[in-house]
């Protein structure tokens, strides 16, 4: 039986995640339109009618996976609770991203004088926020000690350390995060 067609949004999804599975495995300097056109199993003008150049694919694929990776909102009742369960989540499920993004992308970020914050900010998601919300509505922090940098820290962190080893973070480094630099900071 013969494969039916993709088009529209099913040709467009099989064609990211081509790209981020080529991304994924062989870097920004390792990644061309021909390879991704070959895992996709498709042809040239398919690609190139939506993504002209290589820059503008790589920028559609991590946008892609970015959207993919959207995490829910834990909502445990305290702040450490929220934030430890949210950290818990992307360290279970967020390694490749985070290297894909930070190690295998410094050449894109170098040709296009972009840089991780860049993208992150284009598929920003609100969970945090929400968390910080809920934390100065139970009163577990004041908005005067609640600056960006704050809200950023924990998951700056996180991503530190999974960048030094290029695997998940133990559960006990999370909690020191939480508990011995951010959490007295708000208090």
């Amino acid at each position: 039986m013969a494969e039916r067609r993709r088009r529209g949004a099913a040709l467009e999804r099989a064609l990211l995640d081509a790209a981020w599975e080529e991304l994924s495995a062989h870097g920004y300097a390792g990644f061309t339109m021909d390879a991704v056109v070959r895992r996709a199993g498709t042809s040239p003008p398919v690609l190139y009618r939506r993504w002209p150049d290589r820059d503008t694919l790589v920028r559609a694929a991590l946008t892609h996976a970015l959207e993919g990776a959207h995490l829910d909102v834990p909502d445990t009742g305290s702040l450490r609770g929220d934030l430890l369960t949210l950290m818990r989540t992307i360290n279970e499920t967020r390694v490749r991203l985070i290297t894909v993004m930070n190690a295998h992308l410094a050449g894109y970020y170098q040709e296009t004088g972009t840089n991780p914050a860049h993208l992150l900010t284009e598929a920003r998601e609100a969970n945090s926020d929400v968390i910080w919300e809920r934390a100065l509505a139970r009163g577990e922090t004041t908005e005067d000690r609640l600056t960006e940098r704050i809200k950023r820290l924990p998951f700056d962190l996180l991503r530190h350390e999974i960048l030094i080893s290029f695997a998940p973070v133990p559960d006990e480094v999370l909690e020191e995060i939480l508990d011995t630099i951010l959490l007295p900071l708000l208090g």
